[in-house]
């Protein structure tokens, strides 16, 4: 990973993670300039999800998961999470030159979600989806939020995500990834060659 050469300009910024205990065995490459996605983490509704979250923020992304799914779906959903969270910490460097910021709404027919992003340095997350089914496919609905959470304090952001509305759950989740990859997006880019931040760092 290297940070900015030159005003407005950055070299690639990437970072490659292996995460192993005795419950996931989890690698993960990410790319934040795009690339190539591709996710197997067990879970289809994970990956799915995941999967729009690349695209829509833009990434480059690949991430596998053995995860001990024979116990339940919470140590892969949540371990994949802080696997991501902490490549994409580790890919932002000392986040110069970075938005910092970000904000999107994202709709999806019916489910309306707003996302609001601070790449502080500091770990927060308040998320407030709403959803109502135990399970969507093969992921369980207390783990979304959940996922957010783990994403946001591995990677050392501030996060607030709502459902503003909708009904069908499926669309409700889906929402709210492409309204935090949309968020996420901008708060990446870079905007210029300082820290921004009246401290002087972001770590």
């Amino acid at each position: 990973m290297s940070g900015p050469t030159g005003p407005w300009s950055t070299d690639v910024r990437e970072a490659s993670i292996t995460r192993r205990t005795r419950e996931t065995d989890i690698t993960v490459s990410l790319r934040l300039e795009g690339g190539p996605v591709d996710i197997s983490t067990g879970l289809g509704f994970l990956d799915h999800m995941l999967v729009s979250l690349a695209r829509h923020a833009g990434l480059g992304l690949r991430l596998t998961c053995a995860g001990d799914l024979v116990v339940d779906d919470h140590h892969t959903a949540e371990d994949c999470a802080l696997a991501l969270g902490q490549a994409l910490d580790q890919a932002l460097g000392d986040r110069r030159g970075i938005a910092r910021f970000g904000h999107a709404y994202a709709p999806l027919d019916d489910a309306l979600a707003r996302a609001v992003i601070d790449l502080s340095g500091r770990p927060f997350a308040s998320v407030d989806l709403g959803l109502r089914r135990e399970r969507l496919g093969d992921l369980s609905c207390e783990n979304i939020p959940h996922v957010f959470r783990s994403i946001a304090t591995a990677a050392r952001l501030t996060l607030h995500l709502d459902l503003l509305r909708g009904e069908n759950d499926h669309h409700r989740a889906e929402a709210a990834f492409k309204a935090f990859a949309l968020a996420l997006q901008q708060a990446v880019a870079i905007t210029g060659n300082d820290i921004p931040s009246t401290k002087g760092t972001l770590t």
